[in-house]
C-alpha cells in the first residue's frame, strides 16, 4: 500500500535550519497530486504549512514561515522536502507530509486551503523541536 514517511526532525537551536525529507512508497503512481506539509504543536490543532503541485506552479506557504521555508518536490525520486530556516520555537510541532491524489481537488489544495479531509496519505510524523 502507498506509505508516506517523514524523516530529518530533531532538535535545534533558535536562528538554525532543518530539512525534513518524505519519501512515498513505489506505489505511490499518481500524476497529479498535491503534496503538502502540516504541523501540530501540543494542545493546537493541525495547520497547513507549505505545499508543492505536481504540475507546477507556485508553492504556497503559511504566513508564519514565508520566506523562511521552502518545500520541493522530486518526482522521480518520490521525495518532498521541506527546507526550513531561522527556526524558532513557534515551528516546534510534529511535522506531517501529506498528499491529496484527487485530480479535481489537487491544484486547490495546493492554493493554500490545506484542508485535511482532501489528504488521503499521509505519513507518521517527525518531530521538530527549537530550543530559545
Amino acid at each position: 500500500q502507498v506509505r508516506l514517511v517523514e524523516s530529518g526532525g530533531g532538535s535545534v537551536q533558535a536562528g538554525g535550519s532543518l530539512r525534513l525529507s518524505c519519501a512515498a512508497s513505489s506505489e505511490f503512481g499518481y500524476d497529479t497530486y498535491c503534496m503538502a506539509w502540516f504541523r501540530q504543536a501540543p494542545g493546537k490543532e493541525r495547520e497547513g504549512v507549505a505545499s508543492v503541485y505536481s504540475n507546477g506552479g507556485t508553492n504556497y506557504y503559511a504566513d508564519s514561515v514565508k520566506g523562511r521555508f521552502s518545500t520541493y518536490l522530486d518526482k522521480g525520486m518520490k521525495m518532498v522536502y521541506l527546507q526550513m530556516h531561522s527556526l524558532n520555537a513557534e515551528d516546534t510541532g510534529v511535522y506531517y507530509c501529506a498528499a491529496d491524489v484527487s485530480w479535481l481537488s489537487g491544484a486547490r489544495s495546493c492554493t493554500g486551503t490545506w484542508s485535511p479531509p482532501n489528504f488521503g496519505y499521509w505519513g507518521q510524523g517527525t518531530q521538530v523541536t527549537v530550543s530559545s
